[in-house]
């Protein structure tokens, strides 16, 4: 107890955001003791939220997610006093602030609902926008300690006000950033110079600060985590949990939380959430595929030809090809689609767009197709890719509130609710700029289709 003092501050979590805040603290001129739950090697690191909270009246928390949240409150609850002001600086929902709220006030403390916005470069510059929610007299007392890291604080009356805020704000930051990727491939696509792209938007009323931020990261292909993608998706799984609790349809926030997921099934979790745009590069690229007599000789258990190997010379005797008629493959087995298609509606597309030939499909043609996509299902397997129809995945564990539903689940929701709900009228074939349920049809291209191809 003997370290306290007025300018003391304590600081739980040491992430992007966190270890920059203890910095600029210390800048500041006070006295900063600082926790994580693994180990860094950072000035007066103590060993518990408990220490932190026996040395410093003023705690600031930077964690991921809700339980975070709890588990660093029933840590340190038997040292909270009635002198402690606990800062909540992290993005965990009303819901959950709230509840940590009640937690600390059990104890005689003061509580502040005080997320923030700004990303690296802003907290190293000291640069932060805080939201401040909850007591004023609590928010006087602690002015000074959020001024030493922001340029700016902002209001927002009760605890949860400025929680609701956050995570809005970052739903509209997310789905600019998928959005602004969609831009940047299509003018990629059209064969135009992207920096185009950047000369217009600078002169348009589009231009924001996440487009500012974000568009040169995906130029360059720097996804360096200023934001990470898994914290961005976590934040709109908290959105669109809202969204669900005021029976509010927020389709573009449920594309966006789709291709998302999608992204971080791809692994790309900890980079910055700009590298939405990585879905619009050349994927890889698989080994050639062997000749069509050798895969149906797989299917069929037959002893395939030998294929040349890499060394082969021209007067290497070449087996006879086996005839693709003259073996015996198990029928094929077809999956019905999800709703029906109409052969007229519109023009069948291929995957980056272009118009795709029509074909008549017969048996021999049906064998060949089972055999190709056999063949490039094992060698994706090899890779560590499933393919579609054998892949139904559970929602990878990301940091989120405890009792947030992941993304994968809350299409499946909206979709079944869209099942559920026939159409009103029947629209003309063809018309699809009034067909309803569109927003839920592209979830499922991008979330089946895209995301886990």
């Amino acid at each position: 107890m003997s370290r306290k003092a007025r300018k003391n501050v304590g600081v739980i979590g040491l992430g992007i955001i966190g270890t920059r805040v203890a910095a600029g603290l210390r800048a500041g001129g006070f006295q900063v003791y600082v926790w994580n739950r693994s180990a860094k090697p950072a000035p007066n690191f103590l060993g518990s939220p408990a220490e932190i909270a026996e040395s410093s009246e003023v705690i600031q928390i930077f964690v991921a997610d809700a339980q975070a949240l709890f588990d660093v409150i029933e840590a340190m609850a038997e040292a909270i006093t009635p002198k402690h002001v606990i800062i909540c600086s992290s993005t965990v929902g009303p819901e959950a602030v709230l509840e940590a709220a009640q937690l600390v006030q059990a104890r005689g403390a003061q509580f502040l609902d005080a997320p923030f916005t700004g990303s690296k470069v802003a907290a190293e510059k000291k640069q932060l926008v805080y939201y401040v929610g909850g007591d004023e007299a609590a928010f006087v007392r602690v002015r000074p300690i959020l001024e030493a890291t922001s340029k700016s604080i902002v209001r927002m009356g009760e605890v949860g006000h400025a929680s609701t805020i956050k995570v809005v704000t970052n739903m509209i930051s997310a789905v600019t950033s998928q959005v602004l990727a969609e831009a940047l491939a299509i003018v990629q696509k059209a064969g135009l110079e992207p920096e185009t792209l950047t000369a217009a938007i600078e002169q348009n009323a589009c231009r924001s600060g996440v487009i500012d931020l974000k568009l040169p990261k995906m130029m360059s292909g720097d996804y360096d985590p200023h934001f990470s993608l898994k914290h961005m998706f976590k934040d709109v799984q908290l959105g669109i949990h809202m969204a669900n609790a005021l029976d509010i349809e927020i389709p573009a926030t449920t594309v966006t939380a789709g291709v998302m997921y999608g992204a971080l099934n791809q692994g790309w979790g900890e980079m910055d959430y700009s590298v939405l745009f990585k879905n619009y590069t050349p994927s890889e690229v698989f080994d050639e595929l062997p000749a069509l007599e050798h895969v149906l000789a797989q299917r069929a258990g037959a002893q395939p030809p030998a294929l040349p190997s890499e060394s082969a010379t021209f007067s290497e005797p070449v087996p006879e090809p086996i005839s693709a008629s003259a073996l015996v493959v198990a029928e094929p087995t077809f999956t019905v689609l999800p709703e029906p298609i109409s052969v007229t509606a519109e023009p069948v597309t291929t995957l980056n767009g272009s118009p795709a030939r029509e074909m008549v499909p017969h048996e021999e043609a049906s064998r060949i197709i089972e055999a190709v996509l056999a063949h490039v299902s094992s060698q994706r397997r090899e890779l560590g890719v499933v393919m579609h129809e054998n892949r139904h995945p559970a929602p990878k564990t990301v940091e989120h509130a405890a009792e947030e539903k992941p993304a994968a689940a809350l299409v499946n929701d909206v979709e079944k609710d869209a099942e559920a709900k026939p159409a009103e009228t029947t629209q003309p074939e063809g018309d699809e700029s009034k067909s309803e349920g569109k927003p839920v049809n592209f979830v499922r291209r991008w979330f089946v289709g895209r995301s886990q191809s």
